[in-house]
């Protein structure tokens, strides 16, 4: 029986990802003539030709596209069954809190991130309100938070800034009425910024709910009976942008912002790396360009 060497698929992976040999053996720490030679073995094991050399780049051909997909899922099953058994040095628990508004699409990639490649670490997850998460943080409960703040604290990483947009519901007209009809939960922090912009605006306003329960402001929101402001792209599907031609108030950017503690750094930076690159992802930034 022939085995397949998890180190060439490996660099297979890594030829593929980064679009050539050069690039992947900087990627892999080795040098260009190891890496070849891997791609070469692996081709002679298989007696098939994996990488099309003609052009100026590298590109797979159809056995190297049909290969790729085995062997990420290979080497993806190696690396697990290595750390379960073997990666003892990261344990613990770590708590990390965020907001109900910003947990999709970033926070699941984070968890399932974490337990493939931390699996002795437990990450349990605390969803509420800023100004909650922050309180708990100052008590010590919270090793990890993310907040939407206008003005975050001096000690805050800012990883995002994103619009707060009116949003009501879909084809809606309670924004056509006055006084505007709004809805907000009774501690969220884009309240007082949406009322304070209503009222500079010289707009009168009505709070005709105000409640503890998120979904009975999605209630409220998409049977038309008020408004409410959510940020762009994390809006519930049942609500709708409120056009500009509404003329409703500029609510400018609010800031996703990450605050980390200090103990047990060995565990909380691969978590906090993880939230860097899911959110530099929705926002397109280059990581490795900002920090040139």
């Amino acid at each position: 029986m022939r085995n397949l060497d998890i180190t060439t698929l490996r660099s297979f992976i890594a030829v593929s990802d980064s679009g050539g040999v050069t690039r992947a053996a900087a990627f892999l720490n080795l040098t260009q003539s190891a890496v070849s030679m891997q791609i070469k073995r692996l081709e002679e094991s298989l007696d098939l030709t994996l990488l099309d050399r003609q052009g100026r780049g590298v590109a797979l051909t159809s056995a190297g596209e049909q290969l790729l997909t085995y062997a990420r899922r290979i080497v993806e099953l190696n690396d697990e069954v290595y750390g379960k058994l073997t990666n003892t040095v990261w344990e613990g628990e770590v708590v990390l809190g965020v907001p109900h508004d910003i947990i999709y699409p970033a926070i699941p990639n984070v968890m399932k991130a974490m337990q493939r490649d931390f699996p002795r670490v437990k990450v349990q997850l605390l969803s509420s309100y800023t100004s909650d998460l922050k309180d708990q943080f100052a008590r010590g409960t919270v090793d990890v938070i993310l907040t939407t703040e206008t003005k975050p604290d001096s000690t805050a990483e800012i990883l995002m800034k994103v619009p707060l947009r009116w949003y009501g519901a879909p084809g809606g007209q309670a924004w056509k009425n006055s006084p505007i009809p709004v809805a907000f939960g009774n501690h969220c922090s884009f309240r007082p910024v949406a009322l304070r912009s209503l009222e500079d605006k010289g707009a009168t306003w009505d709070l005709v709910l105000t409640s503890d329960s998120d979904r009975a402001i999605d209630v409220a929101v998409s049977a038309d009976l008020a408004i409410t402001s959510v940020l762009e792209g994390h809006e519930p599907p049942q609500f709708e942008a409120i056009p500009s031609s509404a003329d409703l108030p500029d609510l400018g950017h609010q800031s996703v912002a990450l605050y980390r503690g200090t103990a047990r750094s060995q565990i909380i930076e691969p978590l906090c790396t993880l939230l860097r690159r899911e959110f530099a992802s929705i926002s397109g930034v280059d990581l490795r360009a900002a920090a040139e």
